[in-house]
């Protein structure tokens, strides 16, 4: 084998058919995909320990001594990357130019109600027909747009390196990857004459069933996905780096020109519940970029606000909601991997007798030391925005529009009663509701929490001038 290249790698999301892929290089003498080698939760493949010699402990710790292991594995090694995989890696892999770069793509529709079949059946593979299961999913318009802009996203920057730094990929589609003349084109690709005389015929596809079939809501499917905007045609033209605004986010009550930018983790149902009251009971969600500059127009005079909290509470809301809590909102994933690679010592069942003040207390003190080093990009899981700071949301706000506002939690009550003398409208209550459980801040907090949050989020002190939560 005669490659110009020193590794590979295959950038695919999940059910776009990259274990077929995978199945299908690894036939060939001389090409070995070994997994997903950085995907945050394990190493390779589910329930393995180690990789190439190296453990997910140590990989976690060095995650380039692994790239470098693939480099120096027999043959022409790869592995395959998405976007939630460990972001140390990407940057390194999308420069150099020894990797050959493999993009596998699916009809992004059809790649998440696969997604969504998948996890409610438990089925990820399919080697034996008559063991298949099936469902009928729910086709949620939300979780769908967040979906896609991850995935938009990712495809915008790795289209960026690769032009800016002269190289080009082989791109591969879903349709393609059953087809053996485009497969041995990607062998030859990467270096390898041989040719294979069939394809795998190990793995089923899973899910043949038209795409109205599979979901249990087509109409109010067929609706929503009307509204995605696939050609930008509501996007004003510049020559910025194009960035998600997440205005899908946003929130307005009906006859009020307000318009609420969430912070993840922030006092958001409050504020909702104040637009609410606001807006006769009536609120509007799930703006595309198009629709907001409609309601913009529409309501001359309108005021845009955000609402910052403490990063001490903002942190221990997020924990409680995504990492604590096993129902919707939840990470089960990354709580899995936060006891399991990071040792935060979470429990099992919170409402166990024995998970009281003290472990409540030292299971978000072990979460904290680890957002510091999650937020300095020092970990394989992804920087989410229920605990990224607020300075960098704020800043992506401006992606679209800043916010005429950006409020305080303490001061809320005046804070919106202003707001609403502003544009003309009465004032109502905004009741505070507790969010966190079992055990609230003020159960727990001291210090050592304090100096471990200021560790964490030290761009947020310092561009927004919190002090101690309680001084």
């Amino acid at each position: 084998m005669n490659s110009n290249f020193d590794y590979f790698v295959v950038l695919a999301e999940m059910r776009t058919g990259s274990n077929f892929l995978e199945t299908n290089i690894n036939a060939y003498d001389g090409l070995t995909c070994v997994g997903e080698a950085f995907n945050p939760h394990f190493i390779g493949y589910p329930n393995r320990d180690e990789l190439l010699g190296m453990s997910l402990a140590e990989r976690e710790r060095d995650p380039l001594g692994l790239l470098h292991k693939i480099v120096d594995a027999p043959g022409l090694a790869g592995f395959r990357f998405f976007h939630d995989h460990d972001p140390r890696v990407i940057d390194p892999v999308l420069k150099d130019q020894k990797c050959a770069k493999i993009i596998l793509t699916r009809n992004p529709v059809e790649s998440y109600i696969s997604w969504k079949i998948a996890k409610a059946t438990g089925q990820w593979k399919l080697t034996n027909v008559t063991h298949h299961k099936t469902a009928k999913i729910n086709f949620d318009a939300t979780d769908f747009t967040v979906f896609l802009d991850r995935l938009k996203s990712f495809q915008l920057r790795i289209l960026h390196e690769l032009q800016a730094s002269g190289q080009t990929a082989f791109y591969i589609g879903y349709e393609d990857i059953r087809d053996l003349d485009v497969i041995n084109g990607l062998a030859n690709f990467l270096g390898v004459k041989q040719e294979l005389a069939g394809l795998s015929k190990n793995l089923k596809k899973q899910n043949p069933s038209p795409l109205l079939e599979k979901v249990s809501n087509p109409r109010e499917m067929e609706r929503a996905l009307q509204s995605v905007d696939h050609f930008g045609l509501s996007r004003t033209p510049n020559f910025e780096p194009i960035r998600g605004a997440s205005v899908n986010r946003y929130v307005t009550a009906n006859g009020v020109p307000l318009l609420f930018m969430p912070m993840p983790s922030g006092p958001n149902m409050r504020v909702k519940n104040w637009l609410t009251a606001l807006g006769n009971g009536v609120l509007e969600e799930k703006f595309t970029q198009k629709d907001l500059r409609q309601w913009k127009r529409g309501n001359v005079g309108h005021r845009s606000f955000t609402v910052l909290r403490h990063p001490v509470a903002r942190a221990h809301a997020a924990f409680c909601r995504t990492i604590l809590n096993s129902g919707p909102g939840s990470f089960p994933q990354i709580r899995k991997t936060l006891k399991r690679v990071h040792n935060v010592p979470i429990p099992d069942d919170i409402n166990a007798p024995a998970y009281n003040r003290n472990e409540h207390r030292a299971a978000f003190l072990s979460f904290l030391k680890f957002l510091k080093a999650n937020l300095s990009g020092q970990t394989a899981l992804r920087n989410d925005m229920a605990w990224s700071s607020q300075a960098s949301i704020v800043q992506g706000f401006g992606a679209f529009a800043a916010p005429d506002m950006v409020l305080r939690e303490d001061t809320l009550e005046t804070d919106l009663e202003f707001l609403a003398f502003r544009v003309g409208v009465e004032n109502h209550e905004c009741r505070a509701e507790r969010e966190d459980f079992p055990y609230s801040l003020d159960d727990i907090y001291d210090s050592e929490i304090e100096a471990a949050a200021q560790e964490a989020y030290q761009r947020d002190y310092m561009t927004f001038g919190f002090s101690a939560w309680r001084a």
